[in-house]
């Protein structure tokens, strides 16, 4: 099941049940006596990944049952989604260390079945005491997501734990089903604005020289140097044509002194942090890009940062032909103190 997005919590809080929104891998659980299946969002096995999960979920899952939740890495005060991308890596002793070194945990929102009884079809205040009935007793690193129907604690939680890496808020309607595939609940997340460096493109999959499908977004750190720190993607078909001929003056001698120049060979392309990296996601998908001169500068809207990147696709908003290159430093991105998830998430793990 899926979530729209919208601007604010719903005001007419009496049909909704609020929840922290999770930054982890969306997992649906299955269980049948000792067998074991987690599953990502587009139905990829994750057992593989997260081999310290097994035990306590055979130990503390009832012995049939299907549920939704999210694996998440919580370390440090926050959750730490660059350290769950590390574990799709193909050698099993690589996850083994990793596994041992930051350990996973489940945060439970949701159950579609339980010893012979499928919820699917119920409403969701059913299927949420249903899970809380299924969960009363459970561990670290399982938990339950905290939930509540009182508006004001939920923008409590919008504002207070996006220091800890949370997403925002998901609205449920207290009466809806559980429908696959359908955008019924609602999410609310952060969005913020920046000034950015683009220091190049890549060619959209309709094909080279006809549209452009993202530009590959910098920022200056206290060292001078331009990091990469994501891409911005959100165009119509007609603005990706439209793009083709407005970037052709800046591909002319783009290398020439490029402060990425470097990223074409393949020892910084294997690290998968530069605009040319292997996506571990897509194995051989092309990523390949197209330098820009270093003179064009872009205001985005972002959501949040991870790292020093942004977490996800960032969205245009305008040029920025009033601002020089070099002005766009981290310095002018609002900090989010650290909350710790104590409050709503047990044990730090």
């Amino acid at each position: 099941m899926l979530a729209k997005r919208v601007d604010e919590i719903p005001t007419d809080a009496d049909g909704w049940s609020f929840e922290p929104k999770w930054d982890g891998f969306r997992a649906v659980i299955f269980r049948s006596g000792e067998e074991l299946l987690l599953q990502s969002r587009d139905g990829k096995p994750l057992d593989r990944y997260f081999p310290e999960l097994s035990d306590p979920l055979l130990r503390q899952l009832p012995k049939q049952c299907v549920l939704d939740g999210e694996i998440v890495i919580a370390r440090e005060g926050g959750l730490d989604f660059d350290a769950l991308t590390l574990r799709i890596h193909p050698a099993a002793s690589r996850v083994k260390t990793l596994a041992a070194q930051s350990p996973a945990s489940v945060v439970f929102f949701d159950m579609l079945h339980v010893e012979g009884r499928d919820l699917r079809d119920e409403p969701f205040s059913v299927r949420r005491a249903e899970l809380e009935r299924a969960l009363a007793n459970v561990e670290a690193p399982l938990h339950l997501t905290p939930a509540t129907r009182d508006r004001a604690k939920a923008q409590d939680w919008f504002t207070r734990f996006e220091g800890a890496g949370l997403d925002g808020v998901i609205a449920k309607p207290l009466a809806g089903f559980y429908t696959p595939d359908k955008r019924t609940m609602l999410k609310i997340k952060h969005e913020r604005d920046c000034d950015c460096v683009v220091g190049g493109f890549r060619w959209h999959k309709d094909g080279e020289g006809i549209a452009v499908g993202s530009l590959l977004l910098g920022l200056y750190n206290d060292a001078g140097k331009l990091q990469h720190v994501g891409v911005c993607a959100s165009f119509t078909a007609a603005k990706r044509r439209e793009l083709v001929a407005f970037l052709a003056p800046y591909r002319k001698d783009a290398l020439r002194d490029h402060p990425w120049a470097d990223w074409t060979n393949e020892a910084a392309q294997a690290s998968g942090r530069m605009p040319g990296g292997q996506s571990r996601w897509n194995a051989g998908k092309d990523l390949s890009w197209e330098p820009l001169r270093i003179e064009l500068v872009v205001e985005v809207a972002y959501e949040h940062m991870q790292g020093d990147r942004f977490r996800h696709l960032a969205h245009f908003r305008r040029w920025r032909s009033d601002k020089q290159p070099k002005d766009c430093t981290y310095e002018q991105l609002e900090v989010i103190p650290p909350q710790e998830l104590m409050s709503i998430f047990p044990e730090n793990r």
